[in-house]
């Protein structure tokens, strides 16, 4: 006698599931978090370069108040006389405003998205090295915009500076980190190590989100990043601790 074995569902066919596609980000590009960090990390080279101009252009005042101010007139003379007055310096600024509004964009997005992927917070603490970046891209930025803000009122319009608007460039300087003044100075001093400390986080991360940070190059661009930051604090730090301290007279 044969026994016959029916086949029964688990040796029936089975039909694979469709794949669904991953949904794209509403926006594109730009709006997903690794667009951001693209637009963050160009957005901060061009403030990197825009810095170093600015840290050369300021160590000028060592080859005197006249070098000084043929620096500044220069500006405002970029492409004469193919180009009206002050033409590449009003698009340069156009940019650097651009540029920044970008930046603090995607970091403010980045960090909203963050939050709203770990609405609870985590029960480990965060490392100390973690909070402390933190803390100095959050608050950094903040007192960076401030000083900024501060910085134009007193050296390029004048408003709070004892030499006012009609002086000379060198005469604005020289008046604003006057050793009376000492507050001011400070100020600047508290601001720019900021600024090296908000820009050696900020050229690690850029670093790392290009795709550059390899095993093989990571210390040397860890460095770099440090020694670059290190150079524009102390370029911006000279001049006006040489007034202060009445190096530059």
């Amino acid at each position: 006698m044969t026994a016959t074995i029916e086949r029964g569902a688990a040796t029936a066919p089975v039909t694979p599931p469709k794949s669904t596609p991953t949904p794209r980000p509403k926006g594109g590009f730009l709006n997903s978090s690794n667009g951001k960090k693209v637009v963050m990390a160009v957005t901060g080279a061009v403030m990197v370069l825009f810095l170093v101009g600015h840290m050369l252009g300021n160590l000028k005042i060592f080859l005197g108040k006249d070098s000084f101010n043929d620096y500044a007139s220069a500006l405002r003379t970029l492409g004469d006389p193919l180009l009206p007055y002050r033409t590449l310096l009003t698009v340069v600024e156009i940019v650097l405003v651009v540029s920044v509004v970008l930046h603090m964009w995607a970091a403010i997005s980045l960090s909203r998205r963050a939050g709203k992927a770990r609405p609870v917070k985590y029960v480990a603490k965060k490392s100390r090295a973690g909070g402390y970046a933190t803390h100095i891209m959050r608050w950094g930025g903040l007192t960076i915009a401030l000083f900024v803000v501060w910085h134009l009122l007193d050296l390029t319009f004048g408003v709070v500076n004892p030499k006012g608007f009609d002086s000379s460039p060198a005469d604005r300087m020289i008046a604003g980190f006057d050793a009376s003044r000492w507050w001011v100075t400070l100020i600047y001093f508290v601001a720019v190590v900021m600024v090296g400390l908000h820009l050696r986080h900020g050229i690690w991360s850029a670093v790392q989100t290009l795709g550059w940070a390899n095993r093989n190059r990571y210390r040397v661009l860890r460095l770099s990043a440090g020694l670059i930051a290190a150079v524009l604090v102390v370029g911006f730090l000279a001049p006006p601790l040489a007034i202060t301290f009445g190096v530059v007279k």
